[in-house]
This record gives C-alpha cells, structure tokens and sequence, in this order.
C-alpha cells in the first residue's frame, strides 16, 4: 500500500479513489450510418495516411461536399485525429466542409477564373451576371488560375474546363451538364512506340546505356529545371544519385502560376514523352517509387495519365519503378516542392523549412528527386538525338529550347516552342501573330505573376535564366502575359496580389499579414512608395518560400517602370 495511503492528514473527500465516468465517449461519436457509407466507398483501398487527399476526393466527388459525418467517419476508418481529416479538409480550396445542420452547396458548381488574363477577358462581367443567368440550383464562385490563359475567359462547370466562355456557352453547357472533362487528341502508347519511344528507357535498363553518358548529356545540354527555378537538371540528378538509399522520385505537374499551361501542353499532347523521361529519371538515382502530383484543374490530363500509366504497366514497360498519381485539391503553394511533398504525404501543403533539401530528406523522409513536367519531356530527345541538337537552338548568346506560355493581348495566345534567349518583342512578332488589333504594346510580364512587369521600352532583353535579374525580373516558368495600352498596371499588380493574397498557405507571418496588407494599400486612391517598400523588404527578407519572397515583385516593377498609372 502506498505510504500517503496511510497520512492520518490527508484529507478525504468523499468519492475519493473513485474515478467518475462519462456516460459516453469523449468527442465527436461516429455515426454508424456514415461509417458504412465510408467503407463501402473505400472499398478495398488501403488506409494508409498519404492516402488521405485522395480519400477526401472520393468523397467530394461521390457527395458534392464534404459532409461532417463523414469526416468523423473516415479519421475512425483511417485511423486519424479528426482534427488532423479537418485541417486538410479545411486548407484546399476544392474541397466543401458542411457543418451539421448547414445547407450543402447547390447539386452544380461553377467557377470563374479572376486572374489575370481572364480578367483583362472579361471574367468580372461573367461573374457579375451568371448568378442570375443560371439561376439558384447552380453556385457561382471566383477561383485562381486554371492553366487556360490562353483560351480565356475560362470556367470550370463541375469538374470540367470550359474556356473562351461566354454568358450564352455557359448557359448551355450547363443545360446539357456537359461536366465531364473533354478529352483531346493525343499520342497514344502505340503510337509512341511505333516511332521509337521507349527504346531509350529500355537500353537504359538493359544495360545497353551507362548512367554517366545520360548524365553527362543532360549536363552538356545546359538543361535546367523548366518549373521555374532553373537548377541544372544533370546535377541534381548525380546529386539525389549521391544520396544512400533507398530513393525516391516526385514530379510537378502543378503548375498554378497564373499565365502559365505548358506542362498542360505536353500532358494533353505527348504524355508518353513526359513518362518515358521520368522512368529514365526513377532509373537513374534507382528510385523504387515515383509520385506524379498533377494540379486539379487538369482533369483531361488526369484521366489521360490514368489511362496511359495503365497501358505502360501492363505492357511491363517500366518494372524498376512503381508509379503513383496524385491529385492536388486547388492550392497554388503546391507548387513549392516541398510543399508539393507534404501534400503527396497527404498533409496540408505547408512548405518546409529548408535545409535539408529534398535530394537530402525529401518525400517520406528519403532522398527525392523532383523535376517538372517540362524537365522531363526533353531528357529522351537530348540523349538520343545528342547535346547538339539542343544547344544549336538559341538567340542572343542563349542556348536551348524553352516551351513559352503566352497570354494577354496578342492574336495568336498559346504555347510556343521557341529559342532560349529570344525577347518579348520577337516573340509576340514572329510566333504570336502581332498584338490584337486595336491594342499598342505597353508592358509584360515575362515570368508570371511574380516575375515582375517591364514596360515595352525593355521589350529586348533575352528572355532566359539570368538575363532578368538585373531588371528585378525573372523568367520563371517562362509564363509571358503581354498588356496593351488598354490595362492600367495598377489594377494588374493588384489583381496579381489578390491572388497571391488568396494562396498564401498562412504558414508565415510576413507573407500571411504581407499580402493582405499589400492589397489593403494598393487598392487606396494613392499608393505610398515607401511604406510598400518598406513592407517589400520585410516580406522579401523573412517569408519561408518563394511566394512571400517574390510576391511584391509585381509592386516594385509597377512603381519603378509605370509611375504614371498610379496617378
């Protein structure tokens, strides 16, 4: 017996030694009812935590939203913190949390999207009028950027593009419920093989190719990663390759930047040519698993790759490597890689703290090799076709291919495979058709919505890694969004601060309070230049990643290159 069992002092209260009971269980109780809906739509899937995303879309998908019975439900199946289901839940913006007692959303969804070149197209009228045109049975919501700046406006009606929208197409194509996705003509696995593909990947795993020769390309070439930040692709696959095993592999396929669609090109076009690269990728640094993490608004590309990963793995094409595709929810913030690899392990897409680097301790905690789209889609055509045919392409002292997204006021919008190093100004000539009738070139934007704005007057300088830098500009993910005479640059930087506002994931205090004061102070009838630069520094200097870092970009170009529009 313990000794303070026996203290003559020790006061006893009455019900001591007893522990008073619930009635019930502590929390939120699992309804029966939803607990077999959840398992009968999970079926025999594994429960495993990474999973959770995709669990959550199949919720969404099969009941319009996401139901708090069901929440609780499947935190019980997967073995989860309900708070932990409701914080994911809670940060994508795809995803709709119904509390009980509120009304689900209507049975129809459409979203608009207000960035950029949507809204130099007119997506505030479509906005404005298509409550009322569509009437109460469909919901009508603003959203970010949905890779179609070259056919906009564009809407997605469920779950489906619809691009270059009109009052009149909306309206129909909501009357026939056309909300599956379109489907456009593409390179086929047969196809591709007839023509040679996948030979490479074989003779890699044959033997018949050493890793250092397909190394030693990728390095000749000046290849670099196409998703923006431009490291040399062959180095940082010897540096993952350098890294102890066991390794694995994740590809950006989330492009949210607003002006940029180029991996959706490649995806709607060639997808082949894309795999092929990234087994060739998994083979090098000997990664047993690749994860694809494909943005949601591309949900052609996702039932191409479905479909095409399939064929690949039955024909038993790709036996090194296990291949896995997720699907992000809306959240441009994935687009940093490693907050790219929080969402593949099914968390919110918070960014890490760097280091360690993803080549170090990437997805799962293991050495990762991470490339783009883009990246992937040139590795087969520079090794076998040698450096030369990829260095001999190039202005201006520049050598390379680069895949342009052009958007905004020219005639002919879209991708355009063009030399690295050619300028703004060649290439809305030579491979745009010219600026739209009516329209006097007045600015651009060469890298997206936080490469910055230069005026036309700077329109020869060669668009490439490093030609920017000096001009506070970058060329990013080579996302270019040509403005005429007709746009103020004032209500551009502030639509392109709006949208960083909406994406900021809210990890961080400067870029969370930053891009919410920023839009505050730009949308007052006069702008004061020094406070918004001293809040430049500040969010520049301490956000954790590239969004707060290079989110005022828009801001500095603004005042330093159209002082007259703030006026």
């Amino acid at each position: 017996m313990d000794a303070h069992l026996d203290d003559p002092h020790r006061r006893i209260h009455p019900g001591a030694g007893r522990r008073k009971g619930r009635s019930f269980p502590k929390g939120r109780q699992v309804d029966p009812g939803a607990l077999a809906e959840v398992q009968e739509l999970l079926g025999e899937r594994s429960r495993q935590r990474d999973l959770l995303i995709e669990h959550l879309h199949l919720l969404q998908d099969t009941y319009g939203c996401l139901h708090a019975r069901h929440l609780a439900a499947l935190a019980e199946e997967m073995r989860l913190a309900l708070v932990e289901v409701y914080e994911v839940a809670s940060f994508y913006a795809h995803f709709d949390i119904v509390l009980d007692g509120e009304a689900p959303p209507p049975p129809l969804t459409v979203r608009v999207c207000d960035s950029l070149t949507c809204a130099l197209s007119g997506a505030h009228e479509l906005l404005k009028s298509l409550p009322q045109r569509l009437g109460p049975g469909v919901r009508v919501v603003r959203a970010p950027c949905m890779g179609g700046c070259h056919k906009a406006p564009v809407t997605a009606i469920g779950h489906a593009l619809h691009e270059h929208a009109t009052l009149d197409s909306v309206a129909e194509a909501v009357a026939a419920k056309a909300t599956h996705p379109h489907l456009p003509s593409y390179i086929g696995l047969d196809a591709y093989r007839a023509k040679g593909g996948y030979r490479l990947l074989s003779d890699c795993l044959a033997g018949r190719r050493d890793l250092d020769g397909v190394l030693k390309a990728l390095e000749d070439s000046g290849l670099r990663g196409l998703g923006g930040a431009g490291f040399p692709t062959g180095r940082k696959w010897r540096f993952v390759r350098q890294e102890a095993g066991p390794r694995l592999m994740a590809v950006s396929a989330d492009e949210g930047e607003p002006g940029t669609f180029k991996d959706r090109h490649y995806l709607e076009s060639d997808p082949h040519r894309f795999l092929e690269g990234m087994l060739i990728g998994a083979w090098a640094v000997e990664a047993g698993a690749v994860y694809i993490y494909l943005r949601d608004e591309y949900p052609q590309c996702r039932e191409i790759l479905l479909a095409e990963i399939a064929k690949l793995e039955a024909a038993g094409i790709a036996p090194h490597t296990k291949i896995h595709l997720r699907r992000g929810a809306g959240a441009y913030i994935c687009g940093e890689e490693s907050a790219m690899l929080e969402s593949i392990e099914g968390k919110r897409g918070l960014p890490r703290h760097k280091p360690p680097f993803p080549s170090q301790v990437g997805l799962f905690g293991r050495p990762t090799l991470i490339n783009n789209v883009e990246t992937l889609f040139w590795v087969r055509d520079i090794v076998e076709k040698g450096v030369g045919f990829f260095t001999s392409q190039g202005r201006h002292g520049r050598k390379g291919l680069r895949s342009f997204s052009v958007s905004g006021r020219v005639k002919e919008p879209g991708v355009k495979l063009a030399p690295a190093g050619i300028t703004a100004r060649e290439l809305i000539d030579e491979f745009c058709g010219g600026m739209l009738d009516g329209h006097r070139f007045k600015g651009y934007l060469p890298g997206g919505a936080s490469g910055g704005v230069l005026p036309a007057s700077m329109a020869d300088i060669p668009l490439d890694f490093g030609t920017l830098e000096p001009h506070g500009c970058f060329v990013g993910s080579h996302a270019v969004v040509v403005l005429s005479n007709r746009d103020s640059m004032r209500e551009v930087a502030l639509n392109l601060l709006r949208f960083f506002e909406d994406e900021s994931c809210g990890q961080c205090t400067p870029c969370r309070v930053g891009t919410e004061k920023a839009v505050k102070l730009m949308e007052r009838p006069a702008w004061d230049a020094a406070l918004l630069a001293d809040l430049t520094r500040v969010m520049s200097d301490a956000s954790i990643c590239g969004l707060g870092q290079a989110a005022m970009n828009p801001v500095k170009s603004v005042l330093k290159h159209f002082p007259g529009d703030l006026t």
